[in-house]
């Protein structure tokens, strides 16, 4: 891989695993919709004007619209609504190695509808060994409300999981730019009424803000134009093992800026969800035998 190949890939690792410690902040501020609708506007505000200069954006959205809508509700609406109210009593941390688990149930979807190569005794091995590691990370907090929000992220890494497939099947004539750019503008537009209703009385206070920012033009706007690049840069399968770094920046985000805790149990199940996924996700070399693995492959759809 390239220098540049290595710096693109260096920044999306950090610009979608620090998410999670943002909506953390975020969310002790303002509600759920405001913090959706403020990331997703301002997402929507940098891409759209980029996504209309590329050209056929207008044609992209009449006709795949209703694709388009049921991605953005798998993808964004949904995911980022849930995840921003678990947090509410998940560290983040926490919240960014259950998302990791996606590789693994979108194996396991695919496997149900017919989408996956036959799987050898390292890949089934590797969904052992992540849904162990899930296990391990969930069983302490099962009781009371921390249960309801393991439940909604295990809902958005089912989301993130459904949403490639959807792009995959109904989407692949819908150049990125304009599917993220139109997702994202729906989304901003199904917020705006909750997001009003909840509006804070009184503005919220900098780290707040700066959460919210963060959020809308870091994390979001520019994340996808690295994503674009890196992707261009060394290709689809290479580009998307990033996905594979992001809890650990997650982990180190919480542990470092919120004082989230590092602990055995945190530490095994870092170490089984993303060797699970690893195992799980890895291509059949051709001329090998069962279970010889080759380059991961991450079927994981977008931001967090």
């Amino acid at each position: 891989m390239s220098r540049r190949g290595w710096v693109l890939f260096a920044l999306m690792s950090v610009l979608w695993g620090i998410p999670y410690l943002l909506i953390k902040v975020a969310v002790d501020g303002v509600s759920v919709p405001v913090l959706v609708f403020a990331r997703t506007a301002i997402g929507a505000a940098v891409l759209l004007p980029l996504a209309w200069r590329a050209g056929g954006f207008g044609t992209a959205v009449r006709r795949h619209w209703p694709a388009l809508l049921v991605f953005a509700v798998v993808e964004i609406l949904g995911p980022w609504a849930l995840l921003s109210d678990a947090e509410r009593r998940l560290t983040s941390s926490m919240t960014g190695l259950l998302v990791a688990a996606v590789p693994i149930i979108a194996v396991v979807l695919g496997m149900l509808v017919g989408d996956a190569e036959r799987l050898g005794p390292v890949r089934w091995a590797g969904l052992f060994i992540g849904l162990v590691g899930v296990g391990v990370l969930a069983a302490p907090h099962l009781g009371g409300g921390s249960a309801w929000a393991i439940g909604e992220v295990m809902l958005v890494a089912l989301g993130y999981a459904i949403a490639p497939m959807i792009a995959m099947r109904r989407l692949g004539e819908v150049p990125t730019l304009q599917l993220t750019a139109a997702c994202l503008a729906f989304a901003a537009l199904a917020y705006t009424a909750p997001a009003a209703l909840t509006w804070p009385s009184s503005p919220p206070d900098g780290r707040v803000l700066v959460a919210l920012a963060a959020l809308g033009v870091v994390c979001t706007a520019i994340a996808f134009i690295v994503f674009f690049e890196l992707i261009r840069e060394v290709g689809t399968s290479r580009g998307m093992v990033f996905t594979y770094v992001n809890p650990a920046v997650a982990v180190a985000a919480g542990v470092v800026f919120l004082d989230e805790p590092l602990n055995g149990t945190i530490l095994a199940s870092f170490a089984l969800i993303l060797g699970g996924s690893v195992l799980a996700t890895a291509h059949r070399a051709p001329d090998a035998g069962d279970g010889v693995a080759e380059v991961p492959s991450v079927a994981s759809g977008g931001p967090r």
